[in-house]
């Protein structure tokens, strides 16, 4: 699949809008209140529902939250989703380290958002969310190419985890819990997922968006969403 080749200024535009987003949602958000912003939806399967209309789905069950996978990062430690990140918004995405195509591209757009919510010194917004890199070619991508993988491209793993594990329960996670679009398979030899899409999380593990990240429009709605589940988190914890 080739990479979209997208105008410079759709690039100018997207890196502003990572950059500015979480700024920009926590000055809407005390000004106008988080029920005044229009929240990320959520989604039955991969069907997106309004926010507004969540509520009664969540309570009967039709919506539920993803369950935890727990896999092996760059270091050799095994990670829990929920137990290691709590609170934390999930940026989650699957590659491999041998893809010369598009995953290149689509590690690049990743580190834009990285950046949006990295720490500062007004907010330390890289306490906001995790990136959770999880690779399709478990047998080859071992914790040695893992951070080797991560090092040659100066990624800062400070908020962003690369999983290597067991092939079959990746590929059953993947398809069974994030509902990602792709062909049927049970995990075997012959079983291969390819997908450039980065699936959305919220606190409490519910999908709240998907977006091709090889386009970098949908790089800037993906900005947008993660401040908005920042707001919506706060305004939980607020409520609490």
């Amino acid at each position: 699949m080739a990479v979209k080749r997208r105008n410079p200024w759709f690039i100018i535009l997207a890196v502003s809008l990572a950059i500015g987003v979480p700024l920009l949602f926590y000055v809407l958000a005390k000004v106008l209140g988080k029920d005044k912003l229009a929240m990320p939806p959520y989604y039955e399967g991969a069907v997106a529902v309004p926010n507004h209309q969540a509520d009664p789905l969540i309570a009967s069950g039709r919506i539920v939250p993803v369950k935890d996978l727990v896999a092996t990062n760059q270091y050799g430690e095994q990670v829990s989703l929920d137990r290691d990140f709590p609170g934390k918004v999930l940026v989650i995405n699957f590659f491999f380290t041998s893809c010369t195509s598009t995953c290149p591209a689509l590690i690049q757009n990743l580190k834009i958002l990285q950046y949006a919510f990295r720490r500062t010194a007004m907010a330390r917004n890289d306490t906001t969310v995790q990136f959770i890199s999880i690779t399709v070619d478990p047998e080859r991508d071992s914790v040695s190419a893992l951070r080797e993988y991560a090092h040659k491209r100066q990624i800062d793993e400070n908020n962003w985890s690369f999983l290597t594990g067991n092939k079959a329960i990746i590929y059953i996670w993947a398809r069974s819990q994030l509902a990602l679009q792709v062909p049927s398979g049970d995990g075997g030899a012959d079983d291969f997922i390819h997908s450039n899409f980065l699936v959305l999380l919220d606190k409490d593990r519910y999908v709240r968006g998907y977006y091709d990240g090889l386009d970098t429009s949908a790089i800037g709605r993906c900005a947008n969403d993660m401040g908005l589940l920042d707001v919506e988190k706060k305004h939980k914890l607020k409520k609490q």
